[in-house]
């Protein structure tokens, strides 16, 4: 990882920083005590002009040390209240980018150390690598591993399907970016310290549904080793019909005629991304459940359906970690984002529009899943279904398919400080982060903890922390601690980890959902 040389005086100048050398060129980083971080190194070109929206190309070597000490570009994106970004950090089209964590490796140290993969969340329209929540320091020391993240093409940009509009316009643009830092992964991250030949992807919320994506893509076929989904929404995928028709929406918001489609190339991106913010809020107001932008079957990248492929048992063969929050959805009543029904009328639409786009399911069984939410009627009975809908039941459909050939742990994450509780947040949407990555008050002032419980929160982040490193090293998620033994996961036994102050290990927690919704998937489509 430390190249230092008696005849290229550039690199004579950054010997006191840690230098890589990928097969692009070289690139310094800086120290964070013992840890040595790497950001923004490219992994692609720019996206830009008429590559917008193209599927990613080779970045463009360079000569000398490049600089990776600071963040560049985030992917262009509407900024809001659900993902906080740091107000520093600016949009641009060069955001093909990872940052990369690694131990300060001893001179004679020739061990490469397991690698870990994160895609962030952010609804596939939202978010950056960037984030300081995201910030794998902590990570990498605790458990001796190198840690990856990715920055992608989000929302229009990434994850609108326009490739009804012809051949300058890919579908799946941000599983294709995933899919190109992957392949750079593989061969450059030995230069980093890390195993190529050990790589776990890891994510949340819509990162997470990447994963899931991914794990039933054919291109993604050796570019890692074991997955972990975080709250995946694993059945948020959708057909090239019903893509053209929003693809054709955007047309109208943008003012665009049918053959207009080659202006798309050439707008200004701070319009696409302002009117493409017009549709995304449109969508689910409009059909409560759906996204504007997702990933879509496209037969190439995705042959089909994720979810359908997972059951026919077509997913990669490689041991798996998912499971939820118990209180997915209370975040977005209390944010008041329109993504997820969080009201019963919404939720009653998402059911009526459930119902249409599955012609075969009968009107009894849409009543048999009903009668599982008694207060339907009420706030609490319509955020205990969308939190099912949305992310429960797909990630237990995932885990009971792959399960039937592959190793596979579930969790439900329980835990909540007494603020959160006080909050009526719970343990709800993307709480678990700080836990998995250790960084806690990456807020000023970490509100969570007004109440107290910090004590508390450390032990369980340790735990979760010791876990998941374990999965990363040998593939099964054994806390060496004296933590609950965490049996795999079969549809037999459903055993799943209550992660809270104190584990358990409980057989079908949530046995009722499953006798309401069945085993035959549902989702939109």
């Amino acid at each position: 990882m430390s190249i230092q040389s008696d005849l290229d005086p550039d690199v004579r100048t950054h010997e006191t920083e840690p230098l890589a050398r990928t097969e692009y060129g070289m690139v310094s980083g800086i120290w964070d005590g013992p840890i040595a971080v790497w950001r923004s190194v490219p992994y692609a070109a720019a996206p830009a002009g008429p590559a917008r929206f193209a599927p990613p190309r080779p970045p463009q070597p360079w000569d000398g040390v490049r600089d990776c000490a600071v963040f560049g570009d985030i992917a262009p994106q509407a900024m809001g209240a659900m993902v906080p970004v740091d107000s520093d950090l600016s949009m641009g089209a060069d955001c093909l980018w990872v940052n990369v964590w690694s131990p300060r490796p001893e001179p004679a140290d020739t061990e490469r150390r397991p690698v870990l993969v994160w895609l962030h969340g952010g609804a596939y329209c939202l978010g950056t690598a960037a984030q300081s929540i995201y910030d794998g320091r902590k990570l990498a020391e605790a458990g001796e591993v190198v840690v990856v993240s990715v920055n992608y093409r989000l929302g229009v940009l990434g994850f609108l399907d326009l490739s009804s509009f012809g051949a300058d316009f890919a579908p799946n643009l941000g599983l294709r970016d995933q899919l190109a830092a992957l392949a750079w992964v593989r061969d450059n991250i030995a230069a980093f310290g890390g195993d190529p030949g050990n790589v776990t992807v890891f994510g949340e919320s819509s990162g997470a549904g990447c994963v899931t994506a991914l794990l039933t893509s054919p291109a993604a076929a050796g570019l890692f080793h074991k997955a972990i989904a975080q709250s995946p929404p694993a059945t948020t995928v959708f057909g090239q019909e019903r893509a053209a028709v929003v693809a054709q929406r955007y047309l109208e918001l943008l003012e665009l005629g049918p053959g207009e489609t080659d202006r798309l190339l050439e707008l200004p991106v701070e319009q696409l991304v302002e009117v493409g913010a017009v549709l995304l809020d449109e969508v689910p107001i409009k059909e409560p459940g759906r996204l504007a932008a997702a990933p879509v079957v496209d037969g190439d990248l995705l042959p089909g359906y994720p979810i359908d492929r997972f059951q026919q048992g077509r997913s990669h063969r490689i041991p798996l970690l998912i499971g939820t929050n118990r209180d997915e959805a209370s975040l977005f009543r209390v944010l008041r984002s329109p993504i997820m029904p969080v009201t019963p009328d919404a939720v009653n639409a998402m059911l009526r529009d459930v119902a249409a786009s599955h012609p075969e399911m009968s009107p009894e069984r849409i009543a048999e899943i009903t009668s599982a939410y008694p207060d339907l009627a009420k706030t609490r009975g319509a955020l205990a279904m969308s939190t099912d809908a949305a992310f429960r039941m797909p990630a237990a459909w995932v885990a009971e398919a792959h399960a039937a050939h592959s190793p596979t742990w579930m969790y439900r994450f329980d835990y909540a400080t007494p603020m959160l509780k006080a909050a009526r947040v719970g343990a709800g949407h993307a709480t678990e982060l700080p836990y998995v990555f250790g960084n806690f008050g990456t807020l000023n002032h970490d509100p969570t903890f007004w109440l107290g419980g910090r004590k508390a929160s450390v032990a369980v982040s340790g735990r979760m922390q010791r876990r998941w490193l374990a999965f990363a090293e040998h593939g099964v998620p054994a806390a060496l601690d004296g933590s609950k033994h965490w049996p795999h996961y079969r549809p037999s036994a459903r055993t799943t980890l209550l992660i809270d102050t104190i584990d358990r290990v409980v057989d079908n927690p949530d046995a009722d959902l499953h006798s309401a919704w069945g085993d035959q998937a549902v989702g939109f489509s």
